[in-house]
């Protein structure tokens, strides 16, 4: 695995831990924030090893799908905690009077958590550690 995707990987997973921390503090909103930052960057993990990156989100998004979850590389769950995420976060950071509940934090947290280590499983399988 090349140095940029191990720094994005050790990234993602220190955007988990934070939104643990937010779970446990009641910062629900911020919680879903680093929840979807740690699919994000784990994501990008993946396409540093083939030297690809863009820079809107829904570029990201769509390169994933199209390249993982549309080949089968990975299952279509990870499509579904994705599109979830991305839209949530969307709105705790910008519609406006948007309630979070604490199940709600905790479930993007748990889909996050799966993510990541499945990310980091595949690019241990293709690229060893």
């Amino acid at each position: 695995m090349n140095d940029l995707a191990i720094y994005r990987l050790q990234s993602a997973e220190e955007r988990l831990v934070v939104a643990k921390e937010n779970i446990d503090k009641g910062h629900y909103k911020d919680a879903i924030n680093r929840s979807y930052y740690a699919i994000f960057t784990a994501i990008r993990a993946i396409l540093a090893e083939r030297n690809v990156d863009f820079s809107k989100h829904s570029a990201v998004i769509s390169y994933f799908q199209r390249e993982f979850v549309k080949t089968k590389v990975f299952d279509t769950r990870f499509s579904k905690y994705l599109t979830l995420a991305f839209e949530v976060r969307n709105n705790c950071d910008y519609a406006d009077f948007y309630v979070v509940a604490k199940q709600d934090a905790e479930t993007q947290c748990a889909h996050a958590e799966e993510f990541v280590s499945e990310i980091r499983r595949y690019l241990e399988n293709e690229y060893g550690v």
